[in-house]
């Protein structure tokens, strides 16, 4: 969803639930599918992770930062992370949220939202994160229009550890594209993957945009 060329979205400043300085000081990245793939060490546990750094003071308090009210006793020894993105909202100025809840198959039903023509807007994702941290998060979205790809972003999102609430990412500020030749039918295919490109969400959908909001 966006502009109709190519672009990297900049990391926009995150809502308070996402520490931009846990995400710049981890040495984790994520990779695109046509990137060269990264050799990985092992993967290791909470435990393992505050054990390996504990002489070092500063790296410590980050990790225990990043890890917030996670009781690490309770944490088994390697356990993969569990990301649930729960709900997509489109919100633009002057007018009520769309609330859009993930479907579980990851493909929604039909046309799933409509957009207005040159109006501007912001992506809110709902992300759920369980069991152990999951570095390097991304989103990476592709738009189709009759065949012809004419959107291609990613955003990397950053390092989250596992907590009970949801944690909330706002994409930076979009404008849909407007006139008679911008407006039909989209469809999009929108992935969630980690530095290991581990996806935990890919959603195929189609969306419209029209002279104004869906009633």
């Amino acid at each position: 969803m966006g502009g109709i060329d190519d672009k990297e979205t900049p990391q926009p400043e995150p809502e308070s639930v996402i520490h931009d300085d846990a995400a710049s000081e981890s040495s984790c990245y994520a990779t695109d599918e046509e990137d060269t793939q990264i050799l990985l060490g092992p993967k290791i546990s909470i435990k393992e992770h505050l054990e390996k750094d504990k002489d070092d003071e500063s790296l410590r308090r980050w990790k225990e930062q990043l890890l917030g009210s996670v009781d690490v006793s309770q944490v088994e020894e390697v356990q993969e992370p569990d990301v649930k993105i729960l709900s997509l909202t489109i919100i633009s100025p002057d007018r009520p949220d769309i609330v859009l809840e993930i479907p579980e198959s990851g493909n929604p039903k039909a046309t799933w939202f409509t957009l207005k023509e040159g109006s501007k807007y912001n992506l809110k994702f709902s992300i759920k994160v369980s069991n152990d941290i999951v570095c390097g998060l991304k989103y990476t979205n592709h738009v189709w229009k009759t065949g012809l790809k004419v959107d291609n972003s990613k955003e990397m999102l950053g390092t989250f550890s596992p907590q009970a609430e949801p944690y909330t990412h706002v994409m930076p500020e979009e404008v849909t594209p407007s006139g008679f030749l911008a407006r039909g039918n989209y469809s999009a295919k929108t992935k969630f993957v980690d530095d290991d490109n581990k996806c935990y969400l890919e959603l195929n959908y189609t969306f419209d945009i029209q002279k104004d909001w869906a009633k």
